[in-house]
C-alpha cells in the first residue's frame, strides 16, 4: 500500500489560494486523468469495505460521486447521492452545514436509504469534517447505519476525523 500512498501523493497537485486566499486546495484531478491509478484507487476503496455487508455507498457532490460510483457496483451495493440544493427531482432530506471556506447544505432523496441500511460514505477529502457530519447525519436521520466513511485523502491538521462520529478510512493522510 505504501507505493500506492506515495503515487497519490506525487499525483496530487496543489494549488495555492484556491478557492480564495489563503487555502492550498488539493487537487485530485490529475489521479482522475490516470487510468491505473484511479483504477487502484477504487480497488483501495472497495478492498476497505471488504468483509462488510454494505447496502448503499452514499457519495458527495461533486467528487465523491466519482468515488463512490466507481466502487458501489465493486461492493455489490446500490449508489446515492448526496447533492446541493435544487438538484434531485423527489422529496429529501436536508441538512446545512460550515465548511472550511463557506457554508452550504446537502439533501439526499428520502427514499434512497432504508430503516437499517447499511451504508459506507466515500469521498476524496476529509478536511474539516463539515461535510461529512453533514452526510452521516442524514444517512441517521433517515434510518441507516453509518459502518465507515472512507477517503482518498485526509488533511489531519484540520482536525475533521473528530466531527465525523463513525469509522473513518484514509488512503493519505497529510
Amino acid at each position: 500500500m505504501s507505493k500506492l500512498v506515495t503515487r497519490v501523493r506525487e499525483t496530487i497537485r496543489d494549488v495555492p489560494d484556491f478557492p480564495k486566499p489563503g487555502i492550498l486546495f488539493k487537487d485530485i484531478t490529475p489521479v482522475l486523468a490516470d487510468a491505473r491509478l484511479f483504477t487502484d484507487v477504487v480497488n483501495w476503496v472497495a478492498g476497505t469495505l471488504a468483509g462488510e455487508r454494505v447496502d448503499k455507498i452514499v457519495g458527495m457532490e461533486s467528487r465523491g460521486f466519482i468515488f463512490g460510483a466507481a466502487v458501489a457496483p465493486q461492493v455489490h451495493a446500490g449508489f446515492v447521492p448526496a447533492r446541493k440544493p435544487g438538484k434531485l427531482p423527489s422529496a429529501v432530506e436536508s441538512v446545512s452545514y460550515d465548511l472550511e471556506y463557506g457554508s452550504a447544505t446537502l439533501q439526499i432523496h428520502k427514499d434512497a436509504i432504508r430503516p437499517g441500511d447499511r451504508v459506507a460514505i466515500v469521498d476524496d477529502l476529509l478536511a474539516t469534517g463539515g461535510t461529512a457530519k453533514a452526510t452521516v447525519d442524514l444517512v441517521r436521520r433517515l434510518g441507516g447505519e453509518v459502518i465507515m466513511t472512507v477517503y482518498m485523502v485526509e488533511l489531519s491538521f484540520l482536525g475533521g476525523r473528530k466531527l465525523v462520529e463513525a469509522p473513518v478510512a484514509s488512503l493519505v493522510i497529510y
